[in-house]
């Protein structure tokens, strides 16, 4: 029997008895992966919508030779929803596994061929993904931000070492991330991308929207990059937590300041209101700067220990998990939740 995700202080609000948050995380690759490890130890009810821009490695190359969309963000969510216990454990392990070999397997991810062949047998991103979710155990559904590959593109000052001053356009979302220039501005192509309608339908349901952290340019800003994605970000009665990364991504936000984050967001999605900015207090070195610029997106700032003890550029999840529930009790609604 698999455990029941435990509910922490959520049910302690004078909720009817199992009412949990619907929450949904918005993100790609490791920052969305330490945020739903976090999600799923305080509540039941956990979507993650993923971006679908990944052009590197076996990602990479699936998409190429299939023309499917890069499975490897959202194999990484799944192994981030499964369980503490055996069996979620098991297969977290085996969609994680990467075959080594001299032959065209090598480094090809397990889940990502397994969410492929789903896909070319059901013909439905979302059904093949639940199925997925079902076979692991998963604590909450992932979804893809939108049912088309996506191709980063940006606009990167310095791009190119021997020309410092020039902005070039950058494609390609691994040649994004790992870029020795300034990243100016991102753009996705197609321009207005159709979002997944369960995505859209789920953050127009939600209590609470969760925004990074993760790579800034490459896994936060895209989903505000879809227009019916953003639109449900907007109008959404839910409320929206933004968290910040620990520490500077090399290559995409090399020298930028807590604040400075929050300033590139809202140049991509200037309508985008925000409720609570979540920070390690280790990692903000100007409180101050910081609570400026987050009334500008209207929200407050919540400082909280949440960096990990073996590094402190990686989340602990039961510390966010802590920030999470206490920023959903103090910050959200009086029980029950709708």
């Amino acid at each position: 029997m698999k455990p029941t995700p435990r509910l922490g202080r959520l049910n302690r609000l004078g909720r009817k008895r199992g009412a949990q948050p619907k929450v949904v995380a918005l993100g790609g690759g490791m920052g969305l992966s330490a945020s739903l490890a976090a999600l799923r130890r305080i509540t039941g009810d956990l979507t993650a919508v993923v971006t679908v821009a990944d052009d590197g490695g076996s990602s990479g190359r699936l998409r190429d030779e299939l023309g499917v969309l890069p499975p490897g963000d959202l194999r990484k969510a799944l192994a981030a929803l499964c369980g503490d216990d055996d069996w979620g454990q098991t297969w977290s392990r085996v969609i994680q596994h990467r075959f080594e070999s001299q032959g065209e397997l090598h480094d090809h991810a397990v889940g990502n061929l397994l969410i492929v062949a789903l896909w070319e047998q059901l013909g439905d991103h979302v059904q093949a993904l639940d199925l997925v979710g079902k076979l692991l155990g998963a604590h909450g559904r992932v979804l893809p931000m939108s049912a088309v590959p996506l191709e980063l593109q940006a606009l990167v000052k310095g791009h190119d070492p021997e020309h410092p001053g020039n902005v070039d356009l950058v494609r390609g979302q691994a040649t994004v991330a790992l870029t020795p220039g300034e990243v100016q501005s991102v753009h996705l192509v197609p321009h207005d991308p159709p979002a997944v309608p369960e995505a859209v339908a789920a953050v127009l349901d939600a209590d609470w929207v969760v925004l990074g952290p993760g790579s800034w340019f490459s896994s936060v800003i895209p989903h505000l990059l879809v227009p019916q994605l953003l639109d449900a970000l907007v109008e959404t009665k839910a409320r929206k937590v933004l968290s910040l990364n620990l520490a500077p991504q090399p290559g995409e936000t090399d020298g930028f300041s807590p604040q400075r984050h929050l300033e590139v967001l809202a140049r991509h999605a200037p309508k985008l209101a925000l409720d609570v900015v979540l920070a390690d207090l280790a990692a903000v070195p100007d409180p101050d700067s910081l609570t400026h610029a987050a009334k500008g997106l209207g929200a407050e700032v919540e400082l909280a220990p949440v960096a990990s003890q073996e590094s402190s550029a990686k989340h602990d999840p039961v510390l966010l998990a802590a920030a999470y529930d206490r920023i959903f009790r103090m910050h959200g609604r009086i029980g029950p939740w709708r």
